[in-house]
């Protein structure tokens, strides 16, 4: 699924037009992103949460060459599932039949 199948199936479910669908997409993304660019956490209760985790600076290799590389230090987004989103994704799907 992509951001304009997601922004249908918004609008489908939620009985609203595609751009209003598309609005709230949006507003949700830049939300999350301002929320974790200030070193935030954001949490929705049984979907899962976001939280930024600082990697320190190391040293690498180049696989080609051997030759060691300088990594720099960044910060990363880390997204942990919540109870009810790993349950959904954990049932067993119906069983194929057989011809």
């Amino acid at each position: 699924m992509n951001k304009t199948d997601l922004i249908d199936a918004i609008a489908a479910d939620a009985g609203i037009t595609k751009v209003a669908a598309k609005s709230a997409l949006e507003s949700f993304l830049k939300n999350v992103s301002e929320t974790l660019k200030k070193g935030d956490k954001v949490a929705l209760v049984g979907f899962g949460s976001w939280s930024v985790s600082k990697r320190e600076a190391r040293e690498g290799r180049n696989p080609q060459t051997g030759k060691a590389i300088a990594i720099a230090a960044k910060n990363v987004v880390k997204f942990k599932a919540g109870a009810d989103l790993e349950a959904s994704v954990n049932t067993a799907p119906p069983a194929k039949k057989k011809k």
